[in-house]
């Protein structure tokens, strides 16, 4: 049975599809100009600065301050990977060459192939929530008829797939330095993916050879290695979190909602006031899958505006690590559960 919110935080409100809520959401689809190319200036910007800060402090020998700027950096770095994602869905420019060209320009940064990751994203966004389009673009998730009917062999290999230590370790090592350099997974979708992965790959070989020319191979890994997989493993939580949490919407296909399943298989992550700003309010996750195109600024309008969707499917900081234990759908009760309360806990 579909879901209903309300447009407005008031007793005498009207409920609404979220089909509905979709098309009142169109008005804030605008990007302004100024705020976006404001928004790019304030991430690069302190971004090159943290950078420079940390080759300051390995050669002069503070190897505190060192570690200390890894954090701040990798947050920036994150940053301007969402920004990119921004750019792919064409909502931080008007123009769609404007969007193309900064997402290509990030892609280098965040080793990322552009054209590649919109595609793989764009078919995420389109079945988000169909138990029957699972593969492309979303955390691998089996049913728990699924997991118990696969042999030894293949419960082992999904159990280690999500166990965290992979998951939000070594994947994101093998997702963005390994997977994204070949695309692999859309050998059917034409040159463009394959173009834009060598053109990513050739960029970031120039780009990294000019940097080991000026600071020497070992310096820059430690200015960059450790930055990107801090940034890397951030950004894979957010993605896991904002579709992996117990009241999540999984349906068949002949049953599927493109509305529903954004707006009710996508979490609020209501982050502290600082972590929203370095994710670029990618937690307010319901509303982009509703309406993607809305830049990311301007999210916090929409539930200024609709104070109703800041309960949708929230979920808090303290309250997402317990979503880590969940791991397969259980279609009966409709949510995601553990191992343990499916009966399955010591059945690799």
């Amino acid at each position: 049975m579909p879901h209903a919110t309300t447009l407005q935080n008031s007793p005498s409100a009207p409920e609404v599809s979220a089909r509905e809520l979709s098309r009142a959401l169109a008005k804030y689809r605008e990007p302004k100009a100024l705020r976006s190319v404001f928004e790019l200036a304030i991430t690069l910007i302190p971004l090159a600065v943290l950078w420079g800060l940390m080759w300051l402090s390995l050669t002069t020998g503070h190897a505190w301050l060192y570690a200390l700027l890894i954090f701040p950096t990798a947050g920036f770095l994150l940053r301007s990977f969402l920004i990119q994602h921004d750019c792919g869905h064409g909502s931080f420019f008007a123009s769609r060459r404007r969007n193309d060209w900064t997402g290509r320009a990030l892609g280098v940064l965040t080793l990322t192939p552009y054209e590649y990751w919109r595609r793989t994203h764009g078919v995420h966004h389109a079945s988000s929530g169909n138990l029957d389009r699972r593969g492309i673009g979303d955390v691998d998730t089996l049913t728990v008829r699924e997991y118990e009917a696969l042999g030894y062999w293949g419960r082992l290999k999904y159990r280690l797939y999500r166990h965290p230590a992979v998951m939000f370790g070594i994947g994101p090592f093998y997702l963005f330095f390994m997977q994204y350099r070949v695309p692999l997974g859309l050998m059917r979708a034409g040159t463009v993916p394959w173009i834009s992965t060598m053109a990513t790959n050739l960029a970031v070989a120039l780009a990294a050879g000019t940097f080991i020319w000026l600071t020497g191979f070992v310096t820059f890994l430690l200015l960059y290695m450790p930055v990107m997989l801090l940034a890397a493993s951030a950004g894979v939580w957010l993605f896991y979190v904002q579709h992996q949490f117990e009241e999540t919407h999984w349906t068949e296909d002949k049953t599927w909602n493109a509305q529903e399943a954004a707006l009710h298989g996508s979490s609020h992550y209501d982050l502290p006031r600082v972590l929203r700003w370095f994710t670029a309010n990618i937690g307010i996750h319901h509303v982009h899958h509703l309406a993607s195109r809305i830049p990311y600024y301007r999210l916090p309008e929409v539930l200024r505006d609709h104070p109703s969707l800041i309960d949708v499917s929230r979920l808090t900081l303290m309250q997402s690590f317990r979503c880590v234990r969940l791991v397969l759908w259980d279609e009966s009760r409709q949510r995601l559960v553990s191992f343990a309360d499916a009966g399955l806990a010591g059945r690799a």
